[in-house]
């Protein structure tokens, strides 16, 4: 078991590659941490070998009696080094898991300017801290405790030979004769560590699979219930054949007003807008799509933080806005939040009138054979000047399509016309922005429920109706992660049986 102590006992130092480079880890590793576990470890196994009665406390009593305290500080130093380990490997595996969709929201502090993998999760700072308390007062006893570690770093290292045989085939694409010898080498070893853990399953170590199957269930149903909301969103999308049916006012009554549709959707807009328009007789004059994104950088610029888009045509007065957001910038107020945003609509605003059409590709496919045919009959009714014909057309604007096509002789006159007709209508909408937003901005959110059919298996239905539902409950909320205000704030709800 020597070798296996040696290997686990420098976990503390890998925990540090956040903070220095991979090279000096290594340096550091095989010039001073190696050999001195090494001769740590081979001198207490010399001591065991001559006194065998001492197996329960052999650390303490191999220390000479002169430097014995000096030793019990060292070693309550490196205790509390590699308990640092710990708890910085589960901070990186639980942001791992929620980058991945696989874990619960939960808050992530990041204390470093320059390195991304350091960060603090107080939420599992204080799981961390109750699971201590809970085995160390169950146990009372440290070789149940010592059973339980062997159990986990035993397992681990398995399952990261494991995973490394995977890399070598899949990644290095190693020959495979060198991945043979690797596997067998590698599994001999730990195949009979495994097995002599076995044996200490009843005696401490199924404390550590009591854990690792807890978490593997919320990662597992909080995975499945969140792809589950995802598709649905994906492909419950409302077509832009479909806005645009519904005619300038929506089909609906266009209430004073600004509203803030919130959805994690980029492109295309969401199901949520449709299933709120089709349950309320009414719909704010203007409506913004809020895609807010969290990029693994330290900080986006200002200048290059929204990214805004229009929906439809001019006189349907709906945007898309996507934030972008680093690792270290934060809603710090909500104010402060829509003044940007809508600092930056103005400007999209003022921008499309001076480029004349400033549309988004994918919503406008509708209406991409006839952009091209227009486009075409103003190339050859001027001759090729295509500086004019393009200023002529406002390929984002319906309006300005459809007659390009039917009366391309008069185009010569739209070409004139066409700066002071942008610049009144940039002025135009401009103000009427201002006057929907001196009448009140709401925040909407979407809330989409899942619940498991009444046909479901009733292990499904405890999974989705109950374990999901109660992750979902505990876990930080939109509105929270926004930092959007309560007294505006509207939830939207919708049910999704899977």
């Amino acid at each position: 078991m020597t070798c296996l102590w040696i290997l686990t006992g420098t976990e503390a130092l890998f925990a540090d590659l956040a903070h220095f480079p991979v090279s000096a880890v290594q340096i550091a590793f095989t010039v001073v941490v190696f050999p001195c576990l090494l001769l740590a470890y081979s001198g207490q196994a010399a001591y065991l070998m001559r006194h065998q009665d001492h197996v329960v406390d052999a650390f303490y009593r191999s220390i000479p009696e002169s430097i014995y305290w000096p030793v019990f500080i060292v070693a309550t130093a490196a205790a509390i080094v590699a308990s640092q380990a710990t708890i910085s490997a589960t901070f990186s595996i639980i942001k791992q898991a929620l980058a991945l969709g696989c874990f619960p929201r939960v808050k992530v502090v990041h204390t470093s300017k320059k390195f991304l993998g350091q960060i603090y999760i107080p939420d599992i700072n204080w799981i961390l801290m109750i699971l201590c308390i809970a085995v160390t007062a169950g146990f009372k006893n440290q070789s149940q405790i010592g059973n339980a570690y062997g159990t986990a770093v035993v397992i681990v290292m398995l399952v990261t030979t494991l995973l490394m045989i995977l890399i070598m085939i899949l990644v290095w694409r190693c020959h495979w004769i060198l991945v043979l010898i690797f596997t067998g080498l590698s599994l001999v070893v730990e195949c009979t560590y495994f097995s002599a853990v076995l044996f200490k399953i009843d005696q401490g170590g199924w404390v550590p699979l009591v854990i690792a199957a807890a978490f593997l269930l919320i990662m597992y149903v909080w995975h499945y219930g969140s792809v589950k909301r995802y598709e649905f969103e994906m492909h419950s999308k409302v077509s832009m054949a479909w806005i645009l049916g519904l005619g300038p006012s929506l089909g609906l009554v266009r209430v004073p007003g600004i509203g803030l549709v919130y959805t994690e959707l980029a492109s295309g807009v969401p199901h949520i807008f449709s299933h709120f328009i089709t349950n309320l007789p009414a719909i704010h004059s203007v409506v913004v799509f809020v895609c807010v994104k969290y990029l693994p950088v330290y900080t986006v610029p200002e200048e290059e933080r929204f990214l805004v888009k229009r929906i439809g045509p001019k006189n349907f007065h709906m945007f898309r806005c996507v934030a972008r957001y680093g690792y270290k910038d934060l809603h710090k107020k909500d104010e402060d939040f829509e003044k940007k945003l809508f600092d930056n609509l103005f400007l999209f605003v003022r921008l499309e009138a001076m480029m004349e059409g400033c549309s988004d590709s994918d919503e406008y496919s509708l209406y991409g054979q006839q952009t091209e045919l227009s486009r075409d009959g103003l190339l050859n009714n001027n001759n090729g000047n295509t500086s004019s014909s393009m200023t002529g057309l406002t390929i984002s604007s319906v309006d300005s399509i459809v007659p390009a096509i039917k009366s391309p002789p008069h185009v010569n006159n739209t070409v004139r016309s066409s700066g002071q007709m942008s610049s009144q209508t940039e002025t135009d909408e401009l103000d009427y922005l201002n006057s929907c937003r001196d009448a009140g901005v709401v925040h909407i959110l979407g809330n989409t429920v899942v619940r498991a059919r009444r046909e479901s298996r009733f292990y499904k239905k405890i999974a989705v109706d109950y374990i999901y539902a109660f992750l979902r409950k505990i876990c930080r909320e939109n509105s929270v992660i926004f930092n959007l205000p309560h007294e505006s704030l509207l939830n939207v709800g919708q049910v999704f049986y899977v």
